[in-house]
Formats: C-alpha cells, structure tokens, sequence
C-alpha cells in the first residue's frame, strides 16, 4: 500500500473514532492514522476499543486500534472524569482494551 493510501484510509478510521469519542466527551481530537508494521506505513486498524492514559499534564480517555495505537483522545482530564468517559463508552458497547497505549 503507497503511503498517501495508508494516510487516507487511516484518517478515515481515526475520523469514526474522533466522532465516537466525541459523543461520550464532548471533545475528541484525532491522532494518529497510520502506523508502522513491518517497515511500511500502513492505517491505523478498523477496530475501536477505549482506554484511559496519563500524560505529564493530566489523564486522557482514548480510543485505540487492537495494537494499542490511539486513533482519537479526549482533552486532559483529571482521573476520575477519564475513568467515567471510559466507562460510558464500556456501556456503550466499546470494548476496554488494557494493553499499553501508543501515543502521539
């Protein structure tokens, strides 16, 4: 797959996850759209599953690919509003993934 494919299919999928994300927060920005397998680019995966992170600044809720790689993050939150984000999105029918997260 040439790269400029990847980045389009990619933003695609982090563009669903942005809007997801956003119906639960309030706020969601987009990451990332591809990632790296192999030693070529290829977009971040299909599937959606919702994590929190902690950043120097404060926590983030995410939504991730199966591989970890976030495709959509809330603004900075203190634990507790991550943690209730992250729980309506469980309720909501995305699945929690509990693996490390990959971050911009």
């Amino acid at each position: 797959m040439q790269y400029h494919q990847a980045i389009r299919i990619g933003q695609e999928r982090a563009r669903k996850s942005q809007m997801n994300l956003f119906s639960h927060a309030g706020f969601a920005m987009l990451t990332l759209t591809v990632k790296k397998s192999e030693g070529t680019f290829v977009p971040v995966g299909e599937q959606e599953l919702v994590a929190i992170a902690q950043k120097p600044e404060g926590w983030i809720t995410v939504i991730v690919d199966e591989e970890g790689y976030a495709k959509a993050q809330s603004k900075t939150l203190n634990e507790t509003e991550a943690k209730e984000i992250k729980k309506k999105a469980v309720v909501a029918g995305i699945p929690e993934y509990a693996g490390k997260v990959k971050l911009v």
